[in-house]
This record gives structure tokens, C-alpha cells and sequence, in this order.
């Protein structure tokens, strides 16, 4: 009878360490999960930075797991914008005779991380933006219909917010986003 005075006191202090414990952990694991701003863990705000950096290929699997996480009509064209900027950025380089680029681009595009190391993937670099492009048009059409279906006005409102970028940055627009879209 002792015992079990003793066992239920400490399953108490047990039930009070775990849930103290938890609190600890999960305030640290969310602490630790993002920068200082809290921005970190979005995908936008980690496609952004990819834009910027030409990591293109990275955000656009940052913009689909925007998708995953939050789908809406916005998700869909953030992707789009993602295929748009490297259309663009393609055609901007090939109008410069920068086929050195388009070359590397195409690399980033399939990069499968270290095995590119002992198994690069070759390919001749106006090859590649015709491949690239072509890609990325069938995908602009496959996401387009999946934002138009949720909610075409809405679409068109962001693309009208896209074009006014992309005027207002002829040289550069791909690299990054309308600051209107706050990612």
C-alpha cells in the first residue's frame, strides 16, 4: 500500500518532467526553425532568396512545396512566375550570346547533388534552351489551369501584377518578385 502512494507520486512528477520537457523542446524546435525574422521556414520567402540567386531550380521546389503546405490560386501562379522568370532569364541570356549560361542553367536544372561529380550530365547549350523551354511551357499550362479553376480572376489580377514588374525591371524582373506578393 506504501508503494503505491509512492508510484503514484511519481507518476506525477513523471506526467509534470514530460510535459515540461515537451514545452522545452518544442519552444526550442520552433525557435530553431526559422531566422531571427521568422522567415525561414516559408518557401516563398526561401524561393525569393533563390531567385535572386539564380537557384532556379530550387525555387521552383520551393513554390511547390508552397503548394503542398497552402494550395491556392496564388500558390499556382507563384509557381508559374517561377517558370516565367526562367523562360525569361533564358531568352535574356541567349539574346546576349551567353550560351555558357544557358549551359549551366540547364545543368542547375538537373543537378542530382553529388552524383553530378562522377556522372555530369552534358548537353550542347542551345539544346538546352530549346529542352528548357519547351518544359517550361508545358508547365506554365498545367499550373495556369489549375489557378485559373480555382479562381481566374484572381489569376488575371497577379498576372496584371506580374507584367507591371516586369516592365518596371526589363533587365533583371527574373530575379526576383513583385513586392506586392510580400514573399
Amino acid at each position: 500500500m506504501r508503494w503505491c502512494k509512492h508510484i503514484r507520486n511519481f507518476r506525477g512528477y513523471a506526467v509534470g518532467l514530460v510535459f515540461i520537457m515537451t514545452w522545452m523542446f518544442l519552444g526550442l524546435g520552433v525557435a530553431g526553425a526559422s531566422d531571427e525574422s521568422g522567415q525561414a521556414d516559408r518557401p516563398l520567402h526561401r524561393a525569393k532568396i533563390y531567385l535572386m540567386a539564380g537557384d532556379y531550380r530550387r525555387a521552383v521546389e520551393a513554390c511547390q512545396l508552397q503548394i503542398d503546405r497552402s494550395p491556392s490560386v496564388e500558390s499556382y501562379v507563384y509557381l508559374i512566375y517561377v517558370y516565367h522568370a526562367i523562360d525569361g532569364y533564358v531568352e535574356w541570356l541567349a539574346k546576349q550570346d551567353n550560351w555558357g549560361e544557358v549551359g549551366r542553367l540547364s545543368l542547375s536544372m538537373v543537378n542530382r547533388g553529388t552524383m553530378d561529380l562522377v556522372d555530369p550530365p552534358n548537353m550542347l547549350s542551345r539544346m538546352a534552351k530549346e529542352i528548357l523551354k519547351e518544359g517550361l511551357r508545358q508547365q506554365f499550362d498545367v499550373a495556369a489551369g489549375m489557378a485559373n479553376r480555382l479562381n481566374k480572376s484572381r489569376a488575371d489580377e497577379l498576372w496584371l501584377e506580374r507584367k507591371a514588374w516586369e516592365e518596371a525591371h526589363p533587365t533583371n524582373w527574373w530575379s526576383g518578385v513583385p513586392e506586392s506578393w510580400n514573399w
